[in-house]
């Protein structure tokens, strides 16, 4: 396979598997950045992550648009990964979804950090993001450009970013690796919920998620856990 169809199938297989470990349900979605053109990106039409296959993935530019001609229906949200990608060169892969876990983190002041080992490709700081700032009262969807990028500039350089009331979106080097900051995202935030009533929770240090995040990223780990969590979803033959 040419790199093309490798990242549209491990795209079809990101949903699935997403919506496997519940990080989505009906809503909720993920894309890549073309491997071939830089200032586009591949994304499903608007469907349920679970039922995802390789002909619903549509090319956009990132400005939102359909590259060709279009007649499915899109994601409202998709101007989340456009931004993103615009503004980070670095990024290959987001996730946004509505992890159940995650939205108390955004609508309290307690903070989203990693407490756990394989949390750390979290990162150190998980911003919280509210649309109400800037845009006042809305649907809180992310449905322009200027909201894309207004969430965009609070992620900057992190992996992760809280939407208050709303739901999250994760930001990677791949969509391995998105996948797997996403779901650990989640256990974090169940495992918070779980500790927090029993006192002060010692989080991890930076140096510690330093190191294990270069650890977790290793081609050995990421596969071994992307093979896992494929074999889960029922995907074997993809």
């Amino acid at each position: 396979m040419d790199e093309l169809e490798t990242q549209l199938r491990d795209l079809v297989v990101a949903n699935r598997i997403l919506a496997r470990e519940e990080v989505v349900d009906a809503y909720g979605h993920v894309s890549v950045r073309h491997p071939d053109h830089a200032d586009r990106y591949l994304l499903s039409c608007s469907r349920s992550p679970e039922l995802v296959t390789l002909d619903d993935i549509v090319e956009h530019t990132l400005t939102g648009d359909p590259v060709g001609t279009e007649d499915r229906t899109l994601y409202a949200e998709r101007h989340i990964h456009g931004a993103i990608f615009e503004q980070r060169p670095d990024v290959q892969a987001v996730v946004h979804n509505h992890s159940l876990a995650v939205l108390p983190f955004t609508v309290t002041t307690t903070p989203l950090r990693p407490m756990f080992h394989t949390a750390a490709l979290m990162g150190n700081e998980v911003p919280v993001w509210d649309i109400r700032d800037n845009f006042g009262i809305t649907g809180m969807l992310v449905v322009n450009m200027d909201q894309g990028r207004d969430l965009a500039r609070t992620l900057g350089s992190n992996r992760a970013a809280l939407m208050r009331g709303h739901g999250c979106v994760v930001a990677a080097a791949s969509v391995k690796e998105a996948v797997m900051c996403s779901i650990y995202l989640q256990v974090n935030a169940r495992l918070l919920l779980d500790s927090l009533p029993l006192g002060e929770v010692n989080y991890l240090l930076p140096g510690e998620v330093d190191a294990l995040r270069d650890n977790l990223l290793r081609p050995v780990s990421m596969d071994r856990a992307w093979q896992y969590w494929r074999m889960r979803a029922g995907c074997e033959d993809l």
